[in-house]
């Protein structure tokens, strides 16, 4: 009897032992599966970070150098990509192109979030006619749509990848000014805010030492999908002729120069238009990636 008791009490600990190690396993599975976009997000970024720095080394000729013996020719040995009608070399073009495209996609996010943050967080915080007044100026550029507001200002400053990056930084401003307003109305009320003020902190200091850090993550995320936006949106100004000018290669302007042979030529407007899609799809992914991880439901579950 005794030595059933205790097979009994064996094979209990070892049914706990292993549903305990089965639900480790399956926490550790889950956890696995949600970094693995993150990481091949990541991977593609560094990729074209990497290769963006070291262009002028890696690109086989020089993007503007002209062969006229090779007009549009497909992609082969010489030409891995193909060319264009001036005989450039395709491949060359894209990889400067990589540079043009993070520039003003990183750039500009970094404007806009140097101006759009600041405004919201006041807005958020002291309320009232100062919080009426950004919302109502933030209300009016969010009544054009991003590549409009950067065309009309593009327009008006010129073609230039000062100004492209001026354009899109300004169109971005009112995202991130809505965004850090609504983050600041829902943390402002907190105990630890409340602390601050009991304690005789001065409204800049709870802004910037309280309110700030509570909301740095949340922006992280979000700029890392308005990269994805700036790029496509430099794409579209590119493509229309107020981008970069030329003979500096970008990604719209290959895929403009390439429509009109989109029939005889098509490895024109596939390669470029890969490259930007590959870019955009990379930023979201990695936006989307650390929105999940962070996110305290999602991390919940894996509890």
């Amino acid at each position: 009897m005794g030595f059933s008791k205790s097979s009994f009490g064996i094979r209990t600990l070892l049914s706990i032992a292993t549903a305990r190690q089965s639900k480790v396993e399956g926490i550790s599975k889950r956890r696995i599966r949600r970094y693995l976009p993150l990481v091949f997000g990541l991977w593609i970024v560094l990729t074209m970070v990497i290769i963006a720095i070291i262009a002028p080394w890696i690109v086989p000729y020089s993007p503007s150098a002209q062969y006229p013996d090779y007009v549009l020719k497909g992609p082969s040995s010489r030409h891995l990509l193909g060319t264009d009608m001036y005989g450039r070399d395709l491949l060359s073009r894209i990889i400067w192109g990589t540079r043009v495209s993070l520039e003003v996609g990183v750039s500009s996010v970094v404007l806009g979030f140097l101006i759009g943050t600041p405004l919201g967080i006041i807005a958020g915080y002291f309320g009232g006619k100062i919080e009426a007044l950004i919302m109502r100026m933030t209300d009016i550029m969010l009544a054009f749509p991003l590549l409009l507001l950067a065309l009309i200002i593009v327009t008006v400053l010129g073609s230039s990848l000062t100004n492209e990056i001026i354009a899109i930084g300004v169109g971005l401003i009112p995202n991130f000014v809505r965004l850090s307003r609504s983050l600041v109305l829902s943390l402002k009320e907190n105990e630890f805010i409340m602390a601050a003020q009991a304690a005789g902190s001065s409204n800049l200091r709870i802004m910037i030492r309280h309110l700030f850090p509570n909301m740095v993550a949340t922006l992280i995320v979000m700029a890392s999908l308005y990269v994805a936006s700036s790029i496509r949106v430099e794409a579209g100004l590119s493509f229309l002729g107020l981008g970069v000018p030329p003979p500096t290669p970008s990604w719209g302007n290959i895929l403009s120069e390439g429509r009109q042979y989109i029939k005889c030529c098509s490895w024109i407007t596939t390669f470029s238009g890969l490259a930007i899609m590959i870019a955009v799809l990379a930023f979201n992914i990695v936006g989307d990636a650390i929105r999940d991880i962070l996110d305290p439901r999602l991390r919940g579950e894996d509890l």
